[in-house]
């Protein structure tokens, strides 16, 4: 476990971020390799289909993880103000909600997969591969809820390493499970989900099974769970603005995917693909970003509120230099890139102008991410989850549907930076204003 309060602020965010990027980026590949193995060995119609599923997905577990991201803060501020007694009550807690939630969303999911589909008005040739998918892929939320948990409450306490040996192990095995599944047994885009199912159930019990050899303090024991309402509440005052967030987010990219579908299907495969690579490059800075919360988190637990400034500062620089080496890979490589997916140069040209566009303003996005980062840290995730559904709901949706109309395909594209624009600026102006402070659930005067 890493104690965050005292060392060079630079250096412990980066040596405790790197594993997470690296974590991050190998989570990414899931669904890159689900991608490039669908696209190449099934066809451009499985591409779409999987990307259609892919804004339901992250609607369905953007309040669970937004819960999730409030008890990893939780059990920062915890271990930073040195009461080892509530973080593993924190844990316990977090543990049973996880899997309620998981088996709950497995059922919605499962049951309501075509309505939604037709909701979103995805192709009808679209429409069977899509179902079989999602309904598939949502059969292991409760044992994906369980390893991100673990994550969680690691990363909570300081250490990032642990959890990206597990994703490595992970993705591994659902590379092998994929070639083997869609190549060799033929099973088309069900066995891309049932692989992936799989490598979770892997990755869960792997992690559970090493936290009980090694870690006392965050064991799994289901016979001695205990939930903790008080801090079920905390957790979920920190982190459902996160959840409410995310699930804003995701709404708003099914709204989006709607736009696009009414492309037709090569529009649906590149944006597809071209999302694949855009989330891969993102990646880190919302991972420097997730970084920066638990340092600050510590931090400000401890009462050094100087120290999570500075540490906010090495964010802005670390985070910012990533992404314009990012752009310029991506401006000098897009039909490469893009070509791992699929050889329809159609596809091919659509994706190539998204990745211009989009990563060109990579910046904008490492600086309003920087912002929440401290933010959330110091438990004011209100004001994060307002910015994002002004920008999105406010600007993007309607900027997306206007400039689809004026300028066809492209219009989605260039709807994104300028969300990313308000965005930033919004984070920035309430960062400045500082009350943010009064957000940190310990109290000098309760610890007095």
């Amino acid at each position: 476990m890493k104690d965050f309060t005292q060392g060079k602020e630079s250096k412990l965010i980066m040596r405790f971020a790197l594993p997470m990027v690296v974590s991050s980026l190998f989570q990414n590949l899931y669904s890159i390799i689900d991608s490039i193995i669908v696209g190449n060995y099934i066809g451009k119609e499985a591409l779409a289909a999987v990307g259609a599923s892919f804004p339901i997905i992250f609607t369905l577990i953007s309040l669970v993880i937004g819960v999730g991201s409030g008890a990893s803060t939780v059990v920062s501020q915890f271990f930073g103000a040195k009461q080892y007694d509530n973080v593993k009550r924190t844990i316990d807690t977090i543990y049973v909600f996880f899997a309620a939630a998981g088996v709950l969303i497995s059922i919605i999911g499962i049951y309501f997969a075509e309505d939604i589909f037709r909701l979103m008005i995805l192709p009808e040739e679209l429409m069977p591969q899509a179902t079989t998918y999602l309904q598939t892929y949502l059969l292991g939320m409760a044992l994906f809820f369980g390893f991100n948990g673990i994550t969680s409450v690691l990363r909570g306490m300081g250490d990032s390493k642990t959890p990206l040996w597990f994703m490595i192990i992970a993705v591994c095995a659902n590379t092998i499970l994929d070639l083997l599944f869609v190549i060799v047994f033929k099973w088309g885009i069900a066995g891309v989900a049932y692989a992936t199912v799989i490598a979770h159930a892997g990755a869960f019990f792997t992690a559970a099974w090493y936290l009980n050899k090694t870690h006392k303090l965050v064991q799994f024991r289901i016979k001695q769970i205990q939930f903790n309402w008080k801090i079920f509440y905390s957790c979920v005052r920190i982190g459902l603005p996160t959840g409410f967030q995310q699930s804003f987010v995701a709404i708003g990219m099914m709204a989006i995917m709607g736009i696009v579908n009414g492309f037709g299907t090569n529009a649906v495969a590149a944006y597809t693909a071209a999302m694949r690579i855009d989330a891969f490059a993102k990646m880190p800075a919302m991972t420097f970003s997730s970084a920066l919360s638990s340092f600050a988190a510590q931090n400000l637990g401890a009462f050094q509120e100087r120290r999570a400034k500075r540490g906010l500062r090495a964010t802005l620089l670390i985070s910012g230099g990533y992404c314009v080496l990012s752009t310029a890979l991506i401006v000098l490589t897009g039909e490469t890139l893009m070509r791992m997916f699929t050889s329809d140069q159609d596809v091919i040209n659509i994706g190539i102008d998204y990745l211009v566009i989009v990563s060109s303003f990579y910046i904008l996005f490492s600086i309003m991410f920087s912002f929440y980062g401290i933010l959330r840290g110091a438990g004011a995730t209100l004001v994060p989850m307002l910015i994002t559904v002004l920008s999105l709901w406010v600007l993007r949706i309607p900027l997306t549907y206007f400039l689809s109309q004026k300028i066809g395909v492209n219009g989605i594209f260039w709807a994104l930076p300028a969300s990313w624009l308000l965005g930033a600026s919004a984070s920035w102006f309430y960062y400045m204003t500082g009350k943010w402070k009064n957000k940190v659930i310990i109290k000098k005067e309760e610890v007095k």
